[in-house]
């Protein structure tokens, strides 16, 4: 089976969309030979924020010596971002073969009645994957909320990590903080250990009280002690047990973000479950990549790509663009998903961006580029509909480069994965 064939077989199950529960996973991973029970894990649930988490995890690991396995959804520029060993993609011939080997397994179960989703089945290659190559660790990011996802299969991890929670995904998870934060919570485990972002006071008492119950030690990224932050649109630098920490994520929220990741190698290395030095911590977060998270694609005109696509991440995103780019007319191009809370996110732009590009997103939950017109509208004085998010760089980065503007693209990760290889190609960046 080629790579290309096996990619076929692989989003011939997209139509079925997200099914939250486990029963069928948990029949698809008995016939697999239950995979997942012989790793290790860190488990990381939130609304934001968890991808990059992942990502610093994943990079101190590997920097400490670690055979570290790393699942994160979705993607940006290439399907094997999502499953990767020592923060490099799995080749095109691991995963061809093990779709071959496991494929006709997804065909018996069809017969049989049960249906796998594309997550699932992705899900459980990477479990698959990561097995045979006997990873020591993997860092195993949820796709949507925690206790009914399909990474719940897990049996306890070595630590469960919470970043921040929002508003997300409600018509699956809840509709209040409260709602979503349960479902959240149902990744922590008996005979484990806990850690939480700094939450809002709902969320926190429900984390807290779950600790408890389950009689886990919980840490906070409150109790980590940072000094002396230096922020720019190129990441961050602190000091961190006397060891300066260089971040190449850009925003304040990667400051919590990296809090979150340091309270969980804390936890780990204290309780004796890995040994990581502080300097492999600076090596590991000097290294650390995620696309895509404010990421700057371009210094002159300022080109900053940005996957948020709710009121969380647009909350972060305009903090950062006030801070660093505030003095700057800045045209926005925007796409987002119609199952969003699409009018909270673009209130909270109100005054942030001068102009703003709607394009449509490569994606059926999508919302047409003139909805969303007529929603900015409301906000924002200028709003132009485009056909295409080419077209829309086209005619941004034309008016950047004659008037010294700042793009900024938001609103969706499928949006962002279809325009990074555009700005890369159009503003001559190398990957």
């Amino acid at each position: 089976m080629t790579y290309e064939e096996a990619l076929a077989k692989i989003h011939s199950l997209l139509t079925f969309g997200s099914r939250p529960g486990l029963d069928r996973m948990r029949i698809l991973l008995e016939r697999l030979g239950n995979p997942q029970d012989k790793l290790s894990y860190i488990h990381v649930a939130g609304t934001n924020g968890k991808g990059s988490v992942c990502a610093m995890l994943s990079s101190v690991l590997v920097a400490a010596g670690y055979k570290t396995g790393l699942f994160i959804s979705p993607y940006i520029t290439d399907f094997r971002e999502r499953i990767q060993i020592n923060n490099s993609m799995v080749s095109r011939e691991m995963l061809a073969s093990a779709v071959e080997k496991t494929f006709p397994i997804i065909e018996q179960l069809s017969a049989e009645g049960i249906v796998i989703t594309e997550f699932e089945y992705v899900n459980a290659l990477q479990f698959y994957i990561h097995s045979n190559e006997h990873c020591d660790i993997v860092v195993l990011e949820t796709g949507m909320g925690g206790l009914l996802d399909c990474t719940n299969t897990i049996k306890q991890p070595l630590c469960s990590v919470i970043t921040t929670i929002g508003l997300d995904h409600t018509a699956v998870l809840g509709s209040t903080i409260e709602e979503i934060t349960v479902q959240k919570c149902g990744i922590l485990k008996e005979k484990s250990m806990a850690v939480t972002s700094n939450q809002e006071p709902e969320a926190m008492q429900i984390i807290e009280q779950t600790a408890r119950r389950l009689k886990i030690p919980l840490a906070h990224s409150a109790g980590v002690e940072i000094k002396n932050v230096e922020s720019s649109l190129k990441g961050s630098r602190f000091l961190f047990n006397n060891t300066e920490i260089a971040l190449p994520l850009a925003g304040e929220h990667q400051i919590e973000n990296a809090k979150t990741a340091l309270a969980a190698l804390d936890i780990l290395r204290l309780n004796g479950y890995i040994e990581v030095s502080d300097f492999q911590i600076q090596q590991g977060f000097a290294n650390t990549v995620n696309p895509a998270r404010l990421e700057l694609l371009c210094e002159d005109p300022i080109v900053l790509l940005d996957g948020a696509h709710n009121p969380n991440g647009i909350e972060a995103l305009k903090k950062s663009i006030k801070k660093f780019i505030g003095d700057k007319y800045i045209i926005g191009i925007m796409g987002m998903l119609a199952d969003k809370d699409v009018d909270s996110s673009i209130k909270l732009l109100d005054g942030v961006f001068d102009s703003v590009y709607t394009v449509p997103v490569n994606n059926p939950r999508a919302m047409s580029p003139s909805g969303l017109m007529q929603k900015c509208a409301k906000y924002i004085d200028e709003v132009v509909v485009f056909e295409s998010a080419e077209h829309a760089f086209d005619v941004a980065l034309k008016k950047a480069q004659r008037s010294g503007c700042a793009i900024v693209i938001c609103g969706s990760l499928y949006l962002a994965s279809e325009i990074r290889p555009i700005i890369v190609e159009k503003t001559a960046k190398t990957i």
